[in-house]
């Protein structure tokens, strides 16, 4: 509501005052029809009556001022308590707002820190399943690895040290028992051999020169072997070779034009860069040979033992009088049947009692690998 201020009674008086005369002029109206007389007295009364309800609408709305000034002056006194009361109520708004703005702030702090919580969480989660992942995945690989091992060595050929004369073991396969013994099946240049039509040539003579020595005697399970002190040594030609030891094998693994001997002595010389030069000594029943009876009578009595010799033995006692022999190049008649041997084989036999060859056969009955194919390798004779 609009109030009316001190200056403008004389504003807010008008509308009365003009009421007022229209009321007057309304009542004046009728009066055309009285006589003169009594319109000029109605006309001084309406005219008086007409000023008195001006006054009376002056002071009516002057008393109107009075009251709206007053009624304005009490909202004006009361104003400032209102003002308190709003003031008091928006800051009660403002720190209500302010508070629950606190609080969702702290509500997006925890929202967050949890948020956080949840993802480090689920972090920590998925390194540990990859880090398991990786780990089977190592275990798988590693077990997998394992396994290919086992299948290859099943799959791949047995490899073993062990060889016979006979069976699964025997002469026949000793090539495929062990790679590093291939040329005991693919050599071209093996022995024995069946010495057939050898070139009858001027060959140079073979010089011994052994003593009696010191030595020790091993049965090796496939042989009884001797193994002599150093200082014999063989010269054929320019070239020496120092003898090593020798062993026994029965029957004889050379054959000269198809015949062999029960038994043969092989005496194996050593020579620069370590070259074998290999004499066979062909072995026939007869007459008792000191030199094998010394060797019998130190045979152990367990195999792979080694014994020392009580007294001295003499190779040469191995040797038959004559030395003329048959020579060619072969190799070792047992694994790994290394090639480039020189074999000399004495034409000329020896000779073992009876008894002495029973008592080998009892050890070795047979420990002689057949003959090889030749591969027309020349064989050399002594004239």
């Amino acid at each position: 509501m609009l109030h009316a201020s001190a200056n403008e009674p004389a504003h807010a008086a008008k509308p009365e005052a003009d009421a007022a005369k229209k009321l007057a002029a309304d009542i004046a109206k009728p009066a055309s029809a009285k006589p003169a007389a009594d319109k000029a007295a109605d006309k001084t009364a309406d005219k008086a009556a007409a000023d008195k309800a001006a006054a009376l609408a002056i002071a009516r709305a002057a008393d109107k001022t009075v009251a709206d000034k007053e009624e304005k002056g009490e909202k004006a006194a009361a104003k400032p308590g209102k003002t308190s009361a709003i003031t008091a109520d928006k800051a009660a708004s403002a720190i209500s707002a302010q508070s629950e703005e606190d609080a969702e702030v702290d509500l997006s702090v925890r929202i967050a820190e949890r948020l956080a919580e949840m993802r480090a969480k689920q972090a920590a989660r998925v390194a540990a399943a990859a880090k398991a992942k990786k780990a089977a995945e190592a275990k798988r690989k590693k077990e997998a690895a394992a396994a290919a091992v086992v299948a290859a060595a099943a799959a791949a050929p047995k490899i073993s040290n062990h060889w016979d004369y006979e069976g699964e073991f025997g002469p026949e396969n000793w090539g495929k028992i062990n790679p590093a013994w291939s040329q005991c099946g693919a050599g071209k240049r093996q022995s024995p051999i069946d010495i057939r039509d050898g070139m009858k040539v001027n060959l140079d003579e073979i010089d011994f020169n052994y003593r009696p020595s010191d030595y020790t005697e091993v049965d090796n399970g496939k042989t009884v072997q001797v193994n002599l002190a150093r200082g014999n040594f063989m010269t054929i030609g320019n070239q020496s070779y120092e003898l090593v030891q020798f062993h026994f094998h029965r029957p004889s693994e050379e054959k000269i034009n198809g015949k062999g001997t029960e038994m043969v002595i092989h005496l194996e010389h050593r020579g620069p860069g370590g070259k074998l030069a290999i004499v066979a000594v062909l072995l026939e029943r007869g007459k008792a040979n000191d030199a094998i009876q010394t060797v019998w009578n130190n045979i152990p009595l367990e195999k792979n033992q080694q014994v020392a010799s009580s007294e001295p033995l003499d190779p040469l006692e191995l040797l038959p009088e004559r030395r003329e022999y048959y020579t060619y190049m072969g190799s070792q008649t047992t694994p790994p049947c290394t090639e480039n041997v020189l074999w000399l084989v004495m034409k000329q036999p020896m000779t073992a009692s009876p008894a002495q060859m029973a008592l080998f056969s009892r050890l070795y009955p047979l420990n002689a690998r057949p003959v090889q194919e030749s591969e027309g390798r020349m064989v050399k004779e002594s004239n």
